[in-house]
């Protein structure tokens, strides 16, 4: 029974996003000191090794040419959004980066439709917009502002561009997900960006700090355990079900900002949280109880 529940494709998903959250608090508290050009082509860079000792563990085949087009295409945009959305985790209080963050959840549904053709239900489409207005009441209650805040609009700017194209990168691993293992798609996810960072990193910059390495190698490791998670989960449910889940990172964000950074989150935020959350079970489980309809079996005996 453990075992099922644990290869479910939302609990996989969502403990991807808890992880990926983590991460997110890590990159602004080392992020202003190590220097983010560092920071992420080294994360990359980490993380690559991982993925590549993993790939050779498990003898995987190699990809033929057009698999390697499509992952290096995608690797870049996976690249250009890690890169200004940590740019506005430095600018921006955690909960609020995240909360706008949300809007790449938004777009998932309709650029799933676009590229995949995924249909979306009525009721998904009434959830997805009873989301976004919990978005918009969970920012009324944010000012933005505080001691270390800093470029607001910039900060801003940069988080809007990553969140646009996190939604086709989403879409774009559920595309690959479909025909290839978790464990080539991690390793392109990560090899890339580093292949096309490092070269610029060095060249411009000079070498990090050697004392943050530790850092980054946590950094590429935890990055390379929420991608592959997410792999395995949008390759077994549809980026209709699965992207509601990733508001489930306002209340891991508000909880480690009020720690660690001392951002206290508005009252907004958590009636913001709640009616969020709400959303993301409502479209979930739609989608369960409509495949229920279809199929004229009880839930409890679809198989998984």
């Amino acid at each position: 029974m453990i075992a099922r529940l644990l290869s479910a494709p939302m609990l996989i998903s969502a403990f991807a996003i808890l992880v990926g959250t983590g991460v997110d608090a890590l990159v602004k508290g080392v992020a202003p000191d190590a220097g983010l050009q560092h920071l992420v082509a080294w994360r990359f860079l980490f993380g690559a090794l991982i993925a590549l000792a993993v790939f050779l563990a498990q003898r995987k085949p190699a990809p033929g040419w057009a698999a390697i087009r499509f992952h290096t295409l995608r690797g870049l945009l996976q690249l250009f959004c890690a890169f200004t959305f940590f740019y506005a985790l430095t600018q921006l209080p955690l909960a609020v980066a995240t909360t706008l963050g949300f809007t790449a959840a938004l777009l998932v549904a309709p650029v799933a439709r676009l590229l995949l053709g995924e249909k979306i239900s009525p009721v998904a489409a009434g959830a997805t917009l009873l989301g976004f207005a919990g978005v918009a009441f969970a920012l009324s209650g944010q000012s933005g502002a505080g001691e270390d805040a800093g470029n607001q609009t910039l900060g801003l700017i940069s988080l809007f561009s990553s969140t646009i194209g996190y939604a086709f990168v989403l879409v774009l691993l559920r595309m690959r997900a479909l025909i290839e293992d978790a464990t080539t798609i991690a390793l392109f996810t990560n090899i890339v960006p580093a292949l096309a960072m490092l070269p610029v990193t060095f060249g411009v910059f000079g070498a990090p700090d050697w004392n943050d390495l530790p850092i980054f190698a946590l950094l590429g490791l935890l990055g390379y355990g929420v991608w592959y998670l997410a792999t395995l989960a949008y390759g077994r449910a549809p980026a209709q079900r699965l992207a509601p889940l990733e508001y489930t990172s306002l209340v891991w964000s508000a909880l480690l900002g009020l720690v660690f950074f001392n951002e206290m989150p508005s009252w907004q935020l958590w009636v913001g949280a709640v009616v969020i959350i709400t959303a993301c079970l409502i479209v979930a489980f739609e989608g369960r109880f409509r495949t229920r309809r279809e199929a004229r079996l009880p839930a409890s005996d679809l198989p998984e």
